[in-house]
């Protein structure tokens, strides 16, 4: 999967290429919106690595703690998008 996406940063907007999980995440937050997104519901990717190399790109993403039950009791993160995105182009599967 490859997606171009176009960040609103307040200055200048930044375009984003992103492929593979990158783009899978991004696309993924978007779709969520204010719901967000999290590793106890999509479990096999590593979802806090890609939200980290996003952030680092310059999208503003918040995490959200939430404790969690069940046989492993503890905390997740809910990750959401704060940064306008707009999807311009998406090449493969989603």
């Amino acid at each position: 999967m490859k997606l171009k996406a176009k960040i609103e940063t307040g200055v200048m907007p930044i375009t984003l290429h992103l492929k593979g999980r990158l783009a899978w995440t991004m696309l993924e937050l978007v779709k969520a919106g204010e719901s967000g997104i999290t590793s106890l519901h999509n479990p096999a990717p590593r979802i806090s690595h890609y939200v980290m190399t996003l952030r680092r790109k310059g999208v503003v993403i918040d995490t959200e703690m939430q404790p969690h039950g069940g046989a492993f009791p503890g905390e997740h993160g809910v990750y959401r998008l704060k940064s306008a995105v707009t999807i311009e182009q998406v090449e493969g599967r989603a």
